[in-house]
């Protein structure tokens, strides 16, 4: 357990450094160099600059973990531990002026999140979990919700250019027939980070990058929510479905879910 709460605790003040320099970009917006990755998928010298601050800090303290991140390149390591990096989840956003965008650091053990953490610098608030220790938010408990109908908050359902459109509007369809509602605000990592601290019922999601949902997943988990269960073998390279959300509602979720998506 050690060794996951010095990872723990090197992620929360490395998530700081690496948000307080974003922020630094997000305040000078007009200086951004975008480019299009593909369809509603934006990067700004922001998010590599970003990355490379949190790669080079990893490489330094963790020399034998492995790094998983978006806009550089894969590091395969020796110990054991992966570390999953999102510099700037919600680029659209960010690009945009909007202040709803995160650092998103996890830590995995052969494939399965220990630590997560999600800091929001617009906002100040620190998200994170420790595998077996918990979740908070700004060093406070956080409680999944306790509701057990979708009429009682919002679901965020995530989308994107790599998953068919259909799939949203049939998981927007469903939640909202059942009498509850929709969110969305471009970052699936706040997302379940809200999921996790009851400001959401859960969250859905055909297909999530892993430096997108996994911080976030372990938030859930340890907030007392219900997920569904990553591949470790396959979660960290290629992604995973999710759904997520507070353990009475999860049922609820995860048959709007096999409705909607494709079968595997």
């Amino acid at each position: 357990m050690s060794s996951h709460q010095d990872r723990l605790d090197f992620a929360l003040d490395l998530a700081r450094q690496a948000g307080q320099f974003a922020l630094g970009h997000f305040r000078a917006i007009d200086t951004l160099a975008i480019e299009s990755k593909g369809h509603q998928d934006l990067v700004s010298n922001a998010d590599r600059d970003t990355e490379t601050l949190v790669r080079d800090a990893i490489a330094a303290r963790f020399p034998d973990d492995g790094i998983v991140g978006e806009e550089h390149g894969r590091v395969h390591g020796t110990s054991g531990f992966d570390w999953v990096i999102d510099p700037i989840d919600g680029t659209a956003n960010f690009v945009r002026g909007i202040p709803q965008w995160c650092v998103a650091l996890a830590c995995a053990q052969d494939g399965e999140p220990v630590v997560g953490v999600i800091y929001e610098p617009a906002s100040g608030e620190m998200f994170s979990a420790l595998r077996g220790g918990g979740a908070f938010v700004n060093g406070k408990p956080m409680r999944a919700s306790t509701a057990a109908s979708l009429t009682e908050g919002s679901v965020m359902v995530g989308v994107s250019g790599r998953t068919d459109p259909k799939v949203a509007v049939a998981l927007v369809e469903a939640i909202v027939s059942q009498g509850g509602m929709f969110f969305r605000n471009a970052s699936g990592a706040l997302g379940l980070a809200y999921a996790a601290s009851g400001r959401l019922l859960g969250y859905v999601e055909e297909h999530m990058n892993s430096w997108d949902c996994l911080a976030g997943l372990l938030m859930v988990e340890e907030a007392g929510g219900a997920t569904l269960p990553i591949d470790p073998g396959t979660a960290l390279d290629h992604g995973t479905r999710v759904v997520a959300g507070g353990a009475a509602i999860y049922p609820a979720l995860s048959a709007i879910a096999e409705h909607a998506f494709p079968p595997r």
